[in-house]
């Protein structure tokens, strides 16, 4: 079988670059919830492939801008999560719902800014579209089509599923010390369950790793379309959605009963999308779990992590602690990956033997095959 590639697309800074250049600011990314901007000057904060970003509702329409003031480069928002106007509290230039300005103390006393000059101020504004309850943003100034990077399959799942979720969320971030793409080679690799998560997820959940045999041999073979229509096909590929296990003996807990589940398997349902998204239901759709990565260096990687139930049919008086429980639930199963990971990673070298991959590992061949292909010609997406 193929072997994995090369330690340094895992530990080079100027690979960590390049990634940022030709995948993170060009390819649409996660970046939050719809749910947690609710109303007219509801604001998130994001950095995104390392440029701040504020997402704000604007009288029910949602905007996402540079967080950068024109005026000193002040952060227009400085909270992850709010709701205030769009003023930068350094000297309280106000934008409006355009990302013009529309007002600066004493600007013809002091400024002296023509009016050619105000109307030119202008917020640097990014794509941004809603799947369901999810967001999705895209630096680039002429940002691929949604469609091209997601199959329309993919798109429905998230949306009809997204859609489930309730307004009440619980975030937490956790700073690992390992690369991005340890992550997604982990979450399509069903045969380390058994083995990593014995007492936890693979307590109630029987993974079983298939091998498509026609996969197995493209993934061994180099790919021949390298122009920017074919390496968004073949990126298209790379996520999808639904079930992936079914559980046995679901455990049942009491909120259960109070909240409108999504689907009406007892299953395992995952959402994996290339680059930065996982979404896991591990009850049959009665909670999600979303990780979100983000890329900080070649061997550090943010994840922001949230555990939203379905959508309540009514209050549940205790629902703070039911997300509070399957935080400490997922706590488990992800530090377990983290931990792993980050032995992973501090072992990697530029000398270090380079693993050799089994045939059930076809999919994370393919997404490498794609990204080297990518990482080391001309060619953009």
């Amino acid at each position: 079988m193929q072997s994995r590639m090369h330690p340094k697309y895992y530990l080079s800074q100027e690979i960590f670059e390049r990634e940022q250049t030709k995948i993170f600011r060009k390819v649409w990314l996660f970046a939050g919830l719809k749910t947690l901007l609710p109303q007219h000057n509801s604001f998130i904060t994001r950095k995104v492939a390392g440029t701040p970003v504020v997402i704000q509702n604007a009288h029910g329409k949602l905007h996402a801008f540079e967080n950068i003031c024109l005026h000193r480069s002040a952060p227009l928002q400085t909270e992850p999560v709010g709701s205030r106007p769009l003023v930068c509290p350094y000297h309280a230039w106000k934008y409006d719902a355009t990302g013009h300005v529309s007002n600066i103390p004493h600007c013809d006393a002091i400024y002296l800014f023509d009016e050619a000059e105000k109307q030119s101020l202008k917020l640097r504004e990014f794509a941004l579209r809603t799947v369901g309850n999810l967001l999705f943003i895209n630096l680039d100034p002429q940002p691929l089509p949604l469609e091209e990077q997601f199959s329309p399959q993919f798109l429905a799942s998230l949306e009809s599923s997204s859609l489930a979720y309730d307004t009440e969320v619980m975030v937490t971030t956790w700073h690992c010390k390992f690369n991005w793409k340890l992550v997604y080679e982990n979450l399509r690799d069903f045969n380390h369950v058994r083995f990593l998560h014995p007492k936890s997820f693979g307590n109630y959940v029987d993974f079983v790793s298939t091998i498509d045999q026609s996969q197995c041999s493209e993934s061994q073979l180099p790919l021949t379309d390298n122009t920017p229509e074919g390496l968004r096909k073949e990126m298209r590929r790379f996520s999808y959605g639904g079930r992936d296990a079914m559980i046995p003996d679901m455990r049942r807990a009491p909120w259960h009963s109070s909240v409108e589940r999504w689907g009406d398997q007892d299953a395992y349902y995952n959402w994996l999308s290339i680059p930065n998204l996982h979404i896991a239901s591990g009850n049959g759709g009665h909670s999600f779990t979303i990780e979100h990565h983000i890329p900080i260096a070649p061997d550090k990687t943010d994840l922001e992590l949230y555990w939203i139930t379905a959508r309540k049919k009514q209050p549940i008086a205790s629902s703070h602690q039911v997300l509070l429980a399957n935080m400490h639930g997922s706590k488990q199963i992800v530090g377990e990956d983290v931990d792993m990971l980050e032995k992973i990673q501090t072992g990697l070298h530029l000398n270090a033997p380079i693993p050799n991959q089994g045939a059930y590992e076809s999919t994370n061949r393919l997404i490498e095959r794609w990204y080297t292909t990518l990482m080391e010609t001309e060619h953009e997406l």
